[in-house]
């Protein structure tokens, strides 16, 4: 008996002979629940305690300008069981390469059967027939200049947990070009007191300052490693984040002389991930100091200010992720403030030809 027609199938190049397989289109909000099946299934064969919850799947696929989500996102099944999902989405670099960027989350399960393999070619040819249509818009519209010009890569990313990834992408001629370190404090006793530095003050959050943070956050960053011009979208994201938008935890100085902010440490905990994983957490994350108030102790003054807060609602730990290389020293601040690395994650590229 054959098997009947499924009206958004793709057809994928090399797909292994699994008997069921089929990949398929994007189907919105119906998707939503088994992809955060298949999330937390990979993330667990990767010894990853990360929660992502319904919730925050369905903000972030609702705030995706950088994705068409009708041509760009990757889905396959087994007997009509969902078993990997995957999206592609690219941007160029402040000053820097246009990157195109894909990820794929696997049922371990399925794992090994060349899958993966298959979706990464799909990827790679959906990226090139986006890169031909950049290039054929900029050859239309010669008074905009040629917006694509300059070196591009396909980019992607894996951590020391997903050997098989990582063996996957070196086979098919990836290299690593930066490292990332997750880090823990494992307990909140002994806070440093680093004191704030003079004419900086940290005040309450107000919705009318939340422009403000994102904005003096963007600035910071733009001298950083793999920058790239967020978009209005990528604030609605993060307004609407049902775990990292948390501005009662927050520590924003501002300079007191010309009303700016200076510099900010948005921490947050991660109920669902606590309760999973039996461990009482707070991530002080999304940390940057605008260059004209760096090398004064801010950074590690606001972190010792929100290691505190934690300690107060009842954490017992704190974590944060890191750009081993980054200009800021940030590596060396966050080590004196007390966490340590326990994983380490790269950014793949390939150049695209």
């Amino acid at each position: 008996m054959s098997m009947p027609t499924i009206v958004d199938e793709i057809r994928v190049p090399e797909a292994p002979a699994v008997p069921g397989l089929v990949f398929r289109q994007f189907r919105g909000e119906a998707d939503f629940p088994e992809m955060t099946r298949v999330l937390a299934a990979s993330e667990a064969a990767d010894g990853n305690e990360r929660i992502v919850t319904l919730d925050e799947i369905r903000n972030t696929y609702a705030h995706l300008p950088k994705t068409d989500p009708a041509r760009d996102i990757l889905l396959a099944e087994v007997d009509g069981r969902l078993v990997a999902y995957g999206r592609v989405e690219t941007w160029r670099e402040a000053d820097g390469p246009r990157l195109y960027n894909h990820f794929a989350l696997m049922d371990p399960a399925w794992r090994r059967r060349g899958i993966g393999r298959a979706m990464l070619r799909w990827f790679q040819g959906r990226l090139r027939e986006i890169a031909a249509a950049e290039d054929a818009a900029a050859a239309e519209d010669a008074a905009a200049g040629s917006p694509e010009a300059g070196p591009r890569f396909f980019q992607t990313f894996a951590s020391d947990r997903a050997p098989g990834t990582e063996a996957m992408l070196l086979k098919d001629c990836y290299s690593a070009v930066r490292y990332g370190y997750l880090m823990v404090r494992p307990d909140l006793e002994n806070i440093p007191d680093f004191p704030l530095p003079e004419g900086l003050e940290v005040r309450p959050v107000r919705p009318e300052h939340y422009r403000a943070i994102w904005d003096a956050n963007t600035e910071a960053f733009r001298d950083h490693w793999g920058f790239a011009e967020p978009t209005e979208a990528d604030y609605q994201a993060w307004l609407n984040d049902p775990v990292i938008f948390t501005p009662e935890l927050w520590q924003i100085a501002w300079d007191t002389a010309t009303d700016q902010v200076a510099g900010q440490v948005k921490g947050f905990i991660n109920q669902a991930e606590n309760e999973r994983f039996n461990r009482r957490r707070g991530w002080c994350e999304f940390i940057s100091v605008r260059r004209p108030w760096r090398k004064r102790g801010l950074a590690r003054a606001l972190i010792a200010r929100t290691l505190q807060i934690f300690k107060e609602r009842g954490m017992t730990e704190s974590a944060l992720g890191v750009d081993t290389q980054n200009l800021s020293g940030a590596l060396r601040v966050y080590e004196a403030c007390g966490f340590r690395p326990v994983q380490r994650s790269a950014t793949y590229r390939k150049p695209m030809t």
